[in-house]
C-alpha cells in the first residue's frame, strides 16, 4: 500500500497518526509525509523545526515532502489543492491521512479542506486528531500497542516542541492513546474519522478454490448451469 500522511506543521503527523504509520512501515507499505509549513511561528530555534521533522521522518523510514506555505497562512484553495494533487501523483497513494476539519487552528482546517478536495479520486481518506481538534467522533481505530513507544520517540525528535513546557505533552499523548484503546477494546489505539473508507477484502485464493471444488464435487449441484457459474467465479477471483 502507498500512504500519504498530510500535516500542517512539523510534528502534526506524528501526533495524529505516528503509531499507525509505524505499523504501515512494519508491513512494508510506502509512506510519504507532506508537511505544509516549516512551523516557523511555533517554539523553535533558527531552522530547528525543519531539521526535527527530517530526523523524525528518517527515523520512521518515510519520505518527506514540504509544502513551504507560511505558518499560520495555509490556503484552503487552489494553491494547496494543487500541491497535494502533485504529491498524490508522485506517490500514487491509495490511502490519505489528514487533519480533521473541526479544529481551532486555521492551518489544520485549511489543510483538511484542501486534502479532501485533492483526494477526490482516492478511495480511502481518514481524519486524525491533534490537541486542537474539536468534537472528534472516531469511527475507526488502529491498535498501536506495539508501536506506541516508537511514536513517542518520533515525537521526541521534535525536541523544541517537547522541552521547556512546549506544546507537545508526551504524557497526554500516551493518556489519549490509552483512552482511545479503551474505546476500541484494546490497550492503546489511534482514532480516526472516516471521510471515505473502502475496505478491500482481498480474496484468499486457497479458501476460494476449496469452496469451488466442494461445489463441483457435490452431486446435487453438478448441473451444467452450476458448473458454468463455478467456472465463471474461478475466472473472476483470478
Amino acid at each position: 500500500m502507498k500512504v500519504l500522511a498530510i500535516g500542517a506543521h512539523p510534528d502534526d503527523v506524528e501526533l495524529g497518526v505516528g503509531g499507525t504509520l509505524v505499523r504501515h512501515i512494519a508491513r512494508g507499505d510506502e509512506v510519504t509525509l507532506l508537511v505544509m509549513t516549516r512551523g516557523e511561528l511555533g517554539i523553535h530555534e533558527d531552522s530547528s523545526r525543519s531539521h526535527e521533522q527530517l530526523r523524525a521522518s528518517e527515523a520512521l523510514g518515510a519520505t518527506l515532502l514540504w509544502g513551504d506555505f507560511h505558518d499560520g497562512a495555509v490556503p484552503a484553495g487552489a494553491d494547496a489543492i494543487t500541491l497535494i494533487d502533485d504529491a498524490l501523483r508522485r506517490t500514487g497513494a491509495s490511502l490519505v491521512y489528514t487533519h480533521a476539519p473541526d479544529d481551532t487552528h486555521q492551518d489544520h482546517r485549511a489543510t483538511s479542506i484542501a486534502s479532501l478536495a485533492a483526494a477526490r479520486r482516492v478511495s480511502t481518506v481518514l481524519y486524525y486528531e491533534t490537541p486542537s481538534t474539536q468534537h472528534f467522533q472516531p469511527t475507526l481505530f488502529v491498535d498501536i500497542e506495539e508501536s506506541l513507544r516508537t511514536k513517542v520517540e518520533l515525537l521526541r525528535a521534535h525536541l523544541s516542541q517537547v522541552l521547556r513546557d512546549g506544546p507537545v505533552d508526551i504524557e497526554a499523548v500516551v493518556a489519549q492513546a490509552r483512552f482511545r484503546g479503551s474505546q476500541s477494546r484494546v490497550r492503546h489505539a489511534e482514532a480516526f474519522e472516516s471521510a471515505r473508507f473502502v475496505w478491500d477484502l482481498v480474496p484468499d485464493s486457497a479458501h476460494d478454490d476449496a469452496v469451488l471444488d466442494a461445489l463441483e464435487a457435490e452431486p446435487a449441484a453438478a448441473t451444467s448451469e452450476v458448473r458454468s457459474i463455478v467456472q465463471a467465479v474461478r475466472e473472476l477471483v483470478r
